[in-house]
């Protein structure tokens, strides 16, 4: 390993190790440890008791963050003539059928999110090999196939995110930018934690949420209560 920078030296003197923050805490932490000269993105990764490999602990689903990811989403709407209108008025940054179809099988996947009508998927289902391993597929469960398009759009420009559990059974998710307030962070994360804890598969036995850390995309992990959160 290579020698530590003056700020990493600074930003690991701050966290005391095998201490478990509130979140409280912790919002205010990670503020103070991170040095980029970007606005860096805010991850929580949260560890549940299930597993991923069985159909009835699969945690998956969608929250609103109260104020936002901070980042400037992407949106392709791939939708029919009468509806595009609407999706342009709603803040989608592409919308068409086609052309966009041919685009993505030539490899275009400069996007972040795809919302789509139900009777489009027939075409879409041929982009699986592209969109899967990108996580860009629009899926019923996320909201992103829908009749009601423009509104879809304006639910992810405001702060809309899904997110499942990966195979290790962790959820990493992004829930802000390290330029929001402490407040921010923490009402933000407190709204994540919270949808977690209402998706709980009832065959998932023991402690649910394991272990939850908040970092900066350079940051090192703060790990955090989870009793904490429901104090705030």
């Amino acid at each position: 390993m290579g020698k530590l920078t003056k700020n990493q030296k600074l930003a690991a003197g701050k966290i005391e190790a095998g201490k478990a923050y509130s979140l409280k805490e912790a919002a205010s932490l990670v503020k103070e440890i991170t040095f980029t000269k970007f606005d860096a993105s805010l991850d929580i990764d949260v560890r549940l008791g299930v597993d991923p490999r069985k159909a009835n602990q699969m945690v998956r689903g969608v929250v609103s963050l109260p104020h936002g990811t901070g980042k400037q989403v992407r949106v392709l709407v791939l939708c029919t003539p009468d509806a595009e209108a609407a999706a342009k008025e709603a803040g989608a940054d592409y919308v068409g059928l086609d052309e966009y179809i041919e685009k993505i099988k030539g490899g275009w996947t400069d996007i972040d999110v795809i919302i789509t009508m139900p009777s489009i998927m027939g075409k879409i289902g041929a982009l699986g090999r592209v969109l899967g391993p990108r996580g860009l597929m629009p899926n019923p469960k996320s909201g992103t196939v829908t009749m009601d398009v423009a509104k879809a759009v304006r639910e992810v420009k405001q702060g809309k995110i899904d997110f499942k559990v990966d195979k290790s059974g962790i959820v990493h998710t992004s829930i802000g930018k390290v330029s929001f307030t402490a407040e921010q962070i923490r009402d933000n994360a407190k709204e994540f934690i919270s949808t977690l804890n209402k998706l709980k598969p009832t065959a998932a036995k023991g402690t649910y949420i394991k272990s939850i850390y908040l970092s900066s995309t350079m940051s090192a992990g703060i790990k955090i209560d989870p009793k904490s959160v429901e104090e705030i």
